[in-house]
């Protein structure tokens, strides 16, 4: 993204104000298309079993190149929102998840959402990534999905970077989230950016990190932008 037309603090704050008159359900959280949230789901579902899955051709793969399987401990849901996927994805698969986001009434909501699985919520952190720090050592997997365009490319290499600090031996950060066809595309509307795949895969590696898997998600409606997932260490 190399310069924000505005400056750095009203990008920021403009993305706040934006998601505090946003409505505190599935369908706010994304945009209108509370409709693909469950192939949004079973996608992200197959992707993760990829790591976690003990009878897996891709795993074993992974043994033979010296990587060991992702524990199932804790992750951590970045711009979690109400907590849809902390719901439906993390919590299934990990005995704890946390959850970070900037909206606090988001965070409130999404303690009643969770229903019964909030005790397994070990914290709700109210933040913004490019300030948030995850405590070292923690997380199996760190989850970041539809947010990386509310940071500017210098807070999310550091972001990243903390990030990579914050795992557990053979930890995983996924990042899953919209691409843009040609360079990077602002979005007045929210305060945020779409970058090419090119451009995250720069950003990336800036911050150190190696993709060990991509794809591309599958069956989503041909109008928005194309989504793909990736897996850091």
């Amino acid at each position: 993204m190399g310069d924000i037309a505005e400056d750095e603090t009203t990008f920021y704050s403009n993305a706040k104000d934006y998601w505090k008159e946003i409505p505190p359900t599935v369908d706010g959280m994304l945009g209108g298309y509370g409709s693909i949230s469950s192939i949004d789901i079973n996608g992200s579902k197959a992707f993760l079993q990829k790591f976690l899955g003990v009878r897996n051709s891709y795993v074993s793969q992974l043994r033979e190149e010296g990587e060991g399987k992702t524990g199932t401990g804790c992750a951590l849901d970045c711009g979690a929102g109400i907590g849809r996927i902390t719901k439906r994805l993390l919590l299934p698969l990990f005995k704890t998840v946390d959850l970070v986001d900037v909206t606090p009434e988001f965070l409130d909501k999404a303690k009643s959402y969770l229903g019964e699985d909030s005790k397994r919520v070990g914290n709700y952190f109210c933040c913004g990534l490019q300030d948030f720090v995850p405590e070292h050592g923690r997380y199996d997997i760190i989850w970041i999905q539809w947010v990386i365009g509310h940071l500017t490319d210098i807070h999310l290499v550091e972001f990243l970077q903390r990030c990579q600090k914050a795992l557990q031996p053979y930890g995983l950060i996924v990042i899953k989230d919209n691409v843009s066809y040609e360079g990077v595309v602002p979005d007045e509307l929210d305060s945020s950016v779409c970058r090419d795949l090119e451009i995250v895969h720069r950003l990336v590696g800036r911050a150190g990190l190696r993709i060990v898997y991509e794809e591309q998600q599958k069956n989503f409606p041909k109008e928005i932008y194309q989504v793909h997932t990736l897996a850091l260490r």
